[in-house]
């Protein structure tokens, strides 16, 4: 089990280590073949302004930050799907509400064996980690030599072990997605700002005033705080989404784990009488 852990921790490393350049590079493909077109510009020069309501020649004009914003954008998407599948994995085959009162009722009546078959159904970290409890408490059970003292710290700790396993699968990549909630918003305004700084300054290199030039160049730069607003927006939705499915994750571990323990309890206490 370990070594399976082991070997999608490394794969989802990789997966991020690939996923993100590429992404970088991609968006300054789309930059400089898809929103600099030609096509999107006056006289077919991107030197010159966009054409009027052309959108993409507008974004294209918000500088050299708009790729990276455009690539961090993708890069969310992509680690959002990513979550999102490996939460449902987690989950199981079914309702992990409706798992964990099928297992505390199974545990609560002694049907231990039928409780394991349910988490080999069931599936999933959270069926994972309360199988392995399940396992150690009908391995213990038959133990008559043992303290029940230890034997309660035995299960404790396969359920503990086996949770750091799973627990750490489910939170993975997700300092990406927070990292990027925090930065792209920073990101869009330094954008705005260099953009404002570029059109001020050719304005005042131009001598008289000129209204259109301005409000081309003001545009151009609120590009950015648009463009990073919006993936930082996205990005602390996803994260508060996945967390909360995370702590829910964890909280029918923890619900099932103490099932398993105070029916160990009980059971061991009716036994000494």
């Amino acid at each position: 089990m370990k070594t399976s852990s082991s070997l999608i921790e490394n794969l989802k490393s990789v997966f991020a280590a690939i996923v993100i350049p590429a992404e970088i590079a991609l968006a300054i493909v789309i930059y400089l073949y898809v929103l600099g077109n030609p096509e999107n510009f006056q006289g077919g020069d991107p030197a010159n302004n966009p054409l009027p309501g052309n959108y993409q020649g507008i974004v294209y004009k918000g500088g050299f930050i708009v790729p990276l914003l455009i690539g961090l954008l993708m890069i969310v998407i992509t680690f959002a799907i990513e979550r999102l599948l490996t939460i449902m994995r987690a989950n199981g085959k079914g309702s992990v509400r409706n798992f964990i009162r099928n297992i505390k009722s199974l545990i609560s009546s002694n049907h231990l064996d039928e409780a394991i078959v349910a988490c080999d159904k069931q599936k999933g970290s959270v069926a994972n980690v309360v199988k392995a409890g399940l396992s150690k408490y009908d391995q213990l059970s038959k133990n008559t030599l043992m303290d029940t003292d230890k034997k309660i710290l035995m299960i404790q700790k396969d359920i503990e072990e086996t949770t750091q396993l799973e627990m750490p699968m489910l939170e993975k990549n997700l300092v990406i997605i927070a990292t990027i909630a925090s930065i792209a918003t920073l990101m869009g305004l330094l954008g705005t700002v260099l953009g404002m700084i570029k059109a001020f300054a050719a304005l005042a290199t131009a001598g008289a005033p000129d209204a259109v030039a301005l409000a081309n160049g003001i545009s151009e730069a609120l590009i950015n705080t648009a463009l990073g607003i919006g993936t930082s927006a996205l990005a602390i939705i996803c994260y508060n989404f996945f967390t909360s499915k995370i702590d829910a994750l964890t909280y029918g571990i923890d619900e099932a784990s103490y099932s398993i323990i105070q029916n160990f309890t009980a059971h061991s206490k009716t036994d000494l009488k």
